[in-house]
């Protein structure tokens, strides 16, 4: 469909914009129109759990003016978008899911919610997430469950799920996610959107929860990044939030290097579509290894990726333990040891039912001394130099995200007892978390773009991954696969 013909909730952010620039569209019209689509679909998808109506439309007035007098503030200008609820907005409750910060109002913004406003952009509210981001599906005691708009039996992923499930139900144009656990790239697979987790420190993550509210230290792994319905959004978002914190920015600034891919048959691809250690589902392998093949015929170089580090085996001993490390800064005294016995009876765990594999090194690195962090985190680095080799052969390395399309909503058991099922058979829970492990570990760049659907329904996407600070190139790749065909969100059944 011609994007002129798109609903104003569908259209993309840049056609938005350029009606904005022109005069055709005003800001107050956007904004209204996107808080009665709120209104409409939000009861059924529950991917909005607070709105800054008043805020909104005084801001959207004010650009208004503002363009009028030819003072425009940035890229942004007047664009309305809501915002993880992990992400800090001055005068708006930011909860990240806890009923303990259900009254937590931060007096300033979080750095990325600066640049935002800075860019011209209004916030119209936050989108749901499970307690402290901390699932792969969207749920908490404070707002409830939030359903995929595809499948409302199925989750959006989490723990941008809220995030994820607004875009697809067109309540918003873009949104910002944050990604530790597949945590931007999940939610974007399961609703068939555009999610992008950066390059590892492109996007400052000061003024997010978690941390504890006023964390100034960077976490390990984990990345703040933009999520869109097409790839030229995801670029536009990123130009936008990614750079220094502003007191690094007095001596020094960004600029991301470009993709040098102007079509897709200058395009040298790798793909790494199995792995003997996490299974996928077959109609996803066999559409992946589609798209190998309509890339071959389009004159790209697709080969099988090979390289060391291209295995599961290798990948996920040090993000588990990395994980666990992190993660083990919230945990209470009974739950780590918990994790220590989990690390102890590893191997006859196995007997009770599917654990993922090395799942026991989580637990060790829950309760490591920091010297077996600091050889873990050595350990990651030398991969990282490592898998420079890789990137002087291929441009851009094609994997699975999860193992799945979006799973039907499970919240019955604690996450190591729940399982998920793949080619009939059952697999632990945290599979999903084996495919993101890779370019999370390594701090690569990584793309999730849809490619279609299954036949029951449910979206898909691929993982297009990068060397570290290739951001433009895996995001101009997934949009020469848009102009190609080849990819592209699909609306929802019903919106």
């Amino acid at each position: 469909m011609d994007a002129s013909q798109l609903p104003l909730h569908y259209q993309s952010a840049h056609d938005l914009l350029a009606q904005l620039e022109a005069g055709t569209l005003t800001s107050e019209a956007l904004t209204t129109a996107l808080l009665n689509r709120i209104r409409e679909h939000n009861p059924a998808i529950n991917a909005v759990v607070a709105l800054d109506e008043e805020r909104a439309l005084a801001s959207a007035r004010q650009a208004d003016e503002q363009r009028a007098a030819n003072t425009v503030k940035g890229p942004l200008h007047g664009l309305p978008l809501t915002l993880k609820d992990t992400w800090e907005l001055a005068g708006l409750t930011c909860t990240a899911g806890a009923p303990a910060l259900r009254n937590h109002t931060p007096e300033s913004h979080a750095d990325v919610v600066q640049r935002l406003e800075d860019a011209g952009a209004i916030i119209l509210g936050k989108t749901n997430v499970p307690i402290y981001a901390t699932d792969l599906q969207s749920y908490n005691k404070l707002f409830g469950v939030t359903n995929n708009p595809h499948n409302p039996a199925h989750t959006p992923g989490g723990s941008s799920g809220g995030a994820a499930a607004a875009l697809a139900a067109g309540m918003t144009p873009l949104e910002v996610g944050s990604d530790l656990a597949g945590s931007i790239r999940t939610p974007a697979h399961f609703c068939g959107v555009f999610g992008h987790k950066p390059t590892r420190s492109l996007v400052s993550f000061r003024g997010h929860i978690p941390g504890p509210p006023g964390t100034q230290s960077r976490p390990d792994l984990v990345e703040g990044g933009p999520m869109a319905r097409n790839a030229k959004d995801l670029a536009l978002l990123l130009n936008v939030i990614a750079g220094p914190r502003p007191a690094d920015e007095r001596s020094w600034a960004l600029q991301m290097a470009p993709s040098e891919l102007k079509s897709l048959d200058q395009a040298r691809v790798g793909l790494w579509l199995e792995d003997p250690l996490c299974p996928v589902e077959q109609e996803l392998t066999e559409g992946y290894q589609a798209l190998g093949k309509s890339l071959s015929e389009r004159g790209a170089m697709v080969t099988e990726a090979s390289h060391p580090l291209l295995s599961l085996e290798h990948i996920l001993p040090a993000y588990f333990n990395l994980l666990g490390a992190l993660l083990s800064t919230s945990l209470k005294p009974a739950q780590r040891r918990q994790m220590k016995w989990i690390a102890r009876l590893e191997h006859w765990l196995k007997f009770l039912g599917p654990m993922t594999p090395f799942i026991g090194e989580y637990g060790r690195g829950v309760n490591q001394p920091v010297y077996q962090w600091m050889a873990w985190s050595e350990m990651r680095e030398k991969m990282r130099a490592e898998i420079e080799s890789l990137f002087q052969e291929v441009d851009v390395l094609l994997t699975p995200v999860t193992p799945t399309t979006a799973i039907r909503h499970d919240h019955t058991h604690p996450v190591f007892k729940r399982r998920i099922t793949v080619a009939g058979q059952p697999r632990a829970y945290m599979d999903q978390f084996c495919w993101i492990a890779f370019a999370t570990l390594l701090g690569l760049p990584a793309t999730s773009v849809p490619l279609g659907r299954t036949k029951e329904g449910l979206p898909f996407n691929v993982q297009v991954i990068g060397a570290p600070g290739m951001d433009l190139t895996t995001i101009g790749f997934a949009g020469l696969l848009e102009e190609a065909g080849l990819a592209g969100f699909l609306r929802p059944e019903g919106f």
